[in-house]
């Protein structure tokens, strides 16, 4: 599994999307909006994605290194669902080509194309 966080210009303001990509489908597992990138979305769709795949003990977890993925909660949370932690090195995108890559297929196809409004 892997997850990161994008930005979506609105006209209100910054909305955020939030997924978990199985790596072996290649499908998103689990996904949220939010307009605050805090660490609450990040661990409510890693519980979604955990509810959904049911991943064996010692699946690894692979993120960026971005505060939500470092914070004590997400960290203690992973602990409790038995997976384990994969964090990109520094300044090293191509760790994490497989999300990177899913954000600007989104983006380009559909987001980019159109002038959102609102948030919702």
């Amino acid at each position: 599994m892997a997850g990161d966080i994008s930005y979506i210009r609105t006209s209100e303001g910054w909305l955020y999307l939030t997924i978990i990509l199985d790596l072996y489908s290649h499908r998103v597992i689990s996904w949220a909006i939010g307009n605050q990138m805090k660490q609450d979305l990040a661990i409510c769709i890693l519980d979604m994605a955990v509810a959904l795949r049911q991943p064996p003990e010692g699946c690894i977890h692979h993120t960026d290194r971005g505060s939500q993925y470092c914070s004590n909660e997400y960290q203690k949370r992973l602990s409790k669902h038995g997976l384990k932690v994969s964090m990109n090195g520094k300044r090293n995108c191509y760790d994490h080509s497989m999300v990177e890559t899913f954000f600007k297929s989104i983006k380009a196809e559909l987001i980019w194309r159109n002038l959102w409004d609102r948030r919702r």
